[in-house]
């Protein structure tokens, strides 16, 4: 991660060093958003063709093959959004920043971000064995694509299929506990907070659950965790496990039926993920995860920063 970051930074002009560099220690660093607008960073409309393969080059080096596959995919979207709204202008599957915090090339704290219209990825590298990956925003508009020769692509049908497996799985008095709302929340509850706290109610504990629906919460959680690489997913689970998954909690608001509004959460005493698919006539999805202590590596930072002797 730090050489290909390194590499990227080597390919940039003063001028493009000056927009894509920031102090780790930089209030921009927890400046997040998942909604089209001007950002600091550089974008990739700004890059050469090699350093755009540089950019993607790091990005690949945070997230799994299928997250980054997810990721690009994403992106792509805004240029059918781009085509349906007549050549918006805000609409730019280039527009999206890279941003690194500090250096990565010496032994001090260092992050980076990838973000842009539905992508948010954040990493902060604390020390070569603590590396934190949230917040980590996907959203996908169109949800589904209508029509054109992209008829049919749905890049987070997983999440909502799932989401919906689950609470459909339910019984009624399981319903009851985990459907906190008939009418979902217009967006992610948590917004873009740079640091979230559990959400209440907090829906059915996974305790209260039969064996098969216990197996489905854990593959739900698992598909969020693996947008990153094998070795970051696995830490967070291996947190989720030690905090115990009797303390997990699965809660759901609005429709079940395909194409009713729905938004859903899955929150432990370590992370909570939400998912919303309500705007655009349920054809808009947006979801994040988030770690209660790690999100941009604050608590770690702290720490690192309280013990750790640095030459001035």
């Amino acid at each position: 991660m730090s050489e290909a970051a390194d590499n990227f930074l080597t390919s940039l002009t003063p001028e493009q060093r000056a927009k894509a560099v920031y102090e780790m220690k930089n209030d921009e660093r927890l400046n997040w958003d998942f909604v089209p607008h001007e950002r600091n960073g550089l974008t990739l409309k700004e890059m050469t063709s090699a350093q755009r393969l540089l950019a993607h080059a790091l990005l690949s080096t945070g997230l799994s093959q299928r997250g980054y596959a997810k990721a690009v995919t994403i992106m792509s979207l805004d240029q059918i959004l781009k085509d349906m709204e007549n050549g918006a202008a805000r609409r730019d599957p280039e527009m999206y920043y890279v941003t690194i915090f500090g250096n990565p090339t010496n032994q001090e704290p260092w992050g980076w971000r990838v973000e842009g219209h539905h992508v948010s990825v954040n990493f902060t590298i604390v020390s070569e064995n603590e590396i934190t990956t949230s917040p980590l925003f996907f959203g996908s508009n169109p949800g589904i694509v209508r029509e054109g020769p992209r008829q049919g692509l749905s890049v987070l049908a997983e999440e909502q299929e799932l989401g919906r497996r689950l609470v459909t799985m339910l019984s009624a008095g399981q319903k009851s506990v985990a459907i906190f709302s008939n009418t979902a929340p217009h967006e992610i509850v948590t917004g873009k907070a740079h640091k979230v706290s559990p959400l209440s109610p907090d829906g059915l504990a996974f305790v209260k659950m039969t064996a098969d629906e216990q197996k489905l919460l854990r593959q739900l959680v698992e598909s969020y965790a693996h947008r990153t690489r094998q070795e970051f997913a696995a830490n967070d689970l291996k947190r989720i496990d030690a905090a115990g998954w009797a303390k997990v909690h699965f809660a759901w608001a609005g429709g079940i039926k395909s194409g009713e509004g729905n938004y859903y959460r899955v929150q432990g005493p370590t992370f909570l993920l939400e998912f919303d698919n309500t705007q655009s006539n349920a054809n808009h999805i947006h979801t994040v995860w988030r770690d209660f202590d790690h999100d941009f590596g604050v608590d770690l930072l702290k720490e690192h920063y309280d013990h750790v002797t640095h030459a001035k």
